[in-house]
């Protein structure tokens, strides 16, 4: 395997399999210190998941090692919704303005062999910097337990906490934070 990852591009409807099997192995290998299996099983396909609008308006990147493997990705939002994948219920798919809303950082997932290599933060930057080119000065985003000390790290700062229900009676606790350009 590299060391490093190579290549950032957009998401296609192509990349749908590799990103259900990276996702899958991100939230068991990485969360796992932050959520019950009970929460991370529950968590799976609803609240943590592929969102085929993202990749749909093509704000969503992948990273690709030097064999071409898909070892992380993430993404940002003009629409509402926060977080979630396509079945999380309540999704928000109205337009956001630039001018008063806050883009939406989302979906972020890096396989647990390539984590902690600056990968979310390279994804990150991307975003912010589409985003701005979009016209957004303000991002807002849900992260996991266990994503918060990256995001903070590039200022963003919490605002509150949203528990998500699980359909097997669980709940996924999602950290609310806001940054401006």
């Amino acid at each position: 395997m590299s060391c490093e990852p190579r290549r950032l591009r957009v998401a296609g409807p192509e990349d749908i399999p590799a990103l259900r099997e990276l996702i899958e192995a991100s939230v068991l290998g990485l969360q796992s210190a932050d959520y019950t299996p009970e929460q991370l099983a529950g968590a799976l396909g609803s609240v943590l998941g592929v969102d085929t609008q993202l990749i749909a308006d093509g704000t969503y990147f992948v990273v690709e090692s030097d064999e071409g493997r898909v070892v992380a990705c993430g993404g940002w939002s003009k629409r509402k919704t926060l977080f979630g994948a396509d079945r999380l219920p309540g999704r928000e798919p109205e337009l956001l303005d630039p001018a008063m809303d806050a883009a939406k950082i989302r979906a972020f997932f890096v396989h647990p062999k390539w984590a902690r290599r600056g990968i979310g933060t390279m994804m990150l930057q991307a975003c912010e910097r589409a985003a701005a080119e979009a016209g957004f000065r303000q991002f807002e985003l849900g992260a996991t337990l266990t994503g918060v000390p990256l995001y903070r790290r590039h200022g963003y700062e919490e605002v509150d906490r949203v528990s998500a229900p699980l359909s097997n009676g669980a709940t996924y606790e999602v950290v609310r934070m806001q940054k401006t350009a």
